[in-house]
């Protein structure tokens, strides 16, 4: 089953996610390696495909998990938690209806 990881930033995020980035999109690039993601992406501060220095509001990754447990674990393990990134993360069960 698909689950949300809706993910929340602190203020001022920018530099703590650039320094854990690349661990970060390691374990994203490794659920699309093995076909299980859907989505991934940033949520951009301001009303821009790049936000500069405004940097960004939060993530979204929707992606196939065992379960709801296993979804949890996955989030709680990102690079983005541990570096302080966000202030809070929901992981909900997700039903793809379209495209």
């Amino acid at each position: 089953m698909y689950y949300a990881i809706i993910s929340e930033d602190i203020e001022d995020s920018l530099e703590r996610r650039i320094g854990a980035r690349p661990d970060h999109l390691a374990r994203v690039e490794a659920l699309r390696d093995e076909g299980r993601l859907l989505v991934a992406g940033p949520h951009p501060a301001i009303d821009s495909d790049d936000p500069g220095p405004a940097g960004f509001s939060g993530s979204l990754i929707i992606a196939e998990f065992e379960s709801l447990a296993a979804a949890r674990e996955w989030a709680d393990a990102d690079p983005y938690v541990a570096a302080g990134v966000y202030r809070q993360v929901t992981v909900k069960p997700f039903r793809k209806v379209l495209p």
